[in-house]
């Protein structure tokens, strides 16, 4: 059996791949081979008919266009008439859906009770006939929002006893994060929302509802736990259910950018850049964004344009980097003094306020500590450094504890102090 398995190719099928998480999850879950395959429609029947691979994932737009090569369809496959999972087993190609398993277990992990509840879901393609499928099962009472459809965007407020709002749409993936599908204000009887995007971390649509003390939860779930799934498939036997939390843990962890903030001199760049190393992340000062995309040095653009010349420019860089994932950003000082610079920081971040001493801090070359007494500045910051913090770390000591215990939190060790 262990021979057989370790021969076993398997892949990823779709159009246009770029990065998928898809090798690396299912390196956790066995012993087989996994690779990207990319191919354009009019390369798909011979692929699946000569191809070399026992078993694939496959993803849009291809996940009803395979249906009619595959000799055989599972009772999920058969539901959805969709497939995203294919095995080949006595030289016949048998369909599957493991999608219905991954929200499955995101819904049960999210905690949200839905029979008897109206639950909203945004959106009509694949992921929606999923999760539509999914609730129904689970006694909801579902309406599909659409663009075009008989509920649709324009006319929310009929809707707004809705308990759950699921998003299966892309609005608000990454690149463009700065996009919500909707305004959660319609709906004072919420209890949660779902959203399928996993990356960022935190849609402007779950922002939102952490704001309104709501349940909030991203796919990275659901993308998990379909892939268990399909290693199933792929080995034709089971794989225990705490694969899911492990490998969801080490993605969120890979995945998470660290965010720094605190007085100017009180360290992020020193530490950021000593994590980053220890912790195989990549560092990135905001600093250096901000003069890369002004043209200018900081004290040039205070010097000739002003300080709301700089914090536009702040923004900007923020905006740039807080929607990259697995980096380690060291902010200016002054970045929370705009509240627009939270939701860039926290869609893929925990943000750490690094503290030190103020006789401690130095102001050569930063003009707002040169221009202002410390204590002046630190009165003005301190509440704004403590509603943008996740956890605060003492940095009069060593660097390397400041960086060991950021670096002890960031994998569950949690000896920050909120």
């Amino acid at each position: 059996m262990l021979t057989e398995v370790i021969n076993m190719k398997c892949g990823l099928l779709g159009r246009k791949l770029g990065h998928s998480y898809s090798p690396q999850i299912h390196g956790h879950l066995g012993d087989y081979d996994y690779a990207l395959f990319e191919k354009e429609p009019d390369a798909l029947e011979d692929f699946l008919q000569n191809g070399d691979f026992t078993g694939l994932n496959v993803t849009v737009p291809y996940k009803k266009t395979v249906i009619p090569y595959l000799d055989m369809l599972s009772d999920r496959a058969q539901q959805l008439r969709a497939v995203n999972t294919i095995v080949r087993r006595g030289g016949k190609l048998i369909g599957h859906n493991t999608d219905f398993f991954g929200f499955e277990t995101m819904l049960r992990k999210s905690g949200l009770q839905v029979a008897g509840k109206k639950v909203l879901v945004l959106g009509s393609g694949g992921a929606s006939n999923t999760a539509v499928a999914v609730l129904r099962e689970q006694g909801a009472n579902v309406v599909v929002i659409s663009r075009s459809g008989e509920d649709n965007y324009e006319n929310l407020g009929k809707h707004a006893d809705a308990a759950v709002i699921v998003n299966t749409t892309p609005v608000g993936m990454y690149p463009e994060t700065d996009r919500s599908p909707i305004d959660l204000a319609v709906f004072p009887a919420l209890e949660g929302v779902l959203d399928v995007i996993y990356n960022p971390a935190r849609t402007k649509l779950l922002q939102q509802a952490e704001e309104l003390g709501l349940v909030a939860m991203n796919g990275l779930l659901m993308l998990v736990a379909q892939a268990k799934e399909s290693a199933e498939w792929f080995m034709d036997r089971k794989v225990d259910d705490s694969k899911i939390a492990e490998i969801h843990g080490l993605l969120q962890q890979q995945m998470e950018n660290i965010i720094l903030i605190g007085m100017p001199g009180c360290g992020k760049s020193s530490v950021g850049r000593l994590l980053a190393d220890r912790i195989g992340k990549t560092f990135a000062d905001a600093d250096g964004m901000i003069e890369a995309l002004a043209g200018k040095s900081i004290p040039k653009i205070f010097a000739e344009d002003g300080e709301e010349s700089f914090r536009d420019w702040e923004t900007k860089a923020l905006a740039q980097l807080g929607k990259q994932s697995g980096l380690v950003i060291a902010t200016g000082g002054g970045c929370v003094t705009k509240a627009r610079n939270y939701p860039l920081l926290h869609q893929n971040g925990t943000i750490f306020w690094l503290q030190r001493d103020l006789d401690e801090l130095p102001t050569d070359g930063r003009p707002l500590s040169q221009a202002n007494r410390l204590s002046d500045l630190y009165a003005v910051r301190k509440s704004l450094y403590a509603h943008f913090a996740d956890y605060v770390v003492d940095n009069n000591g060593c660097i390397e504890e400041a960086a060991q215990a950021i670096g002890d939190c960031h994998v569950g060790v949690r000896t920050g102090s909120q």
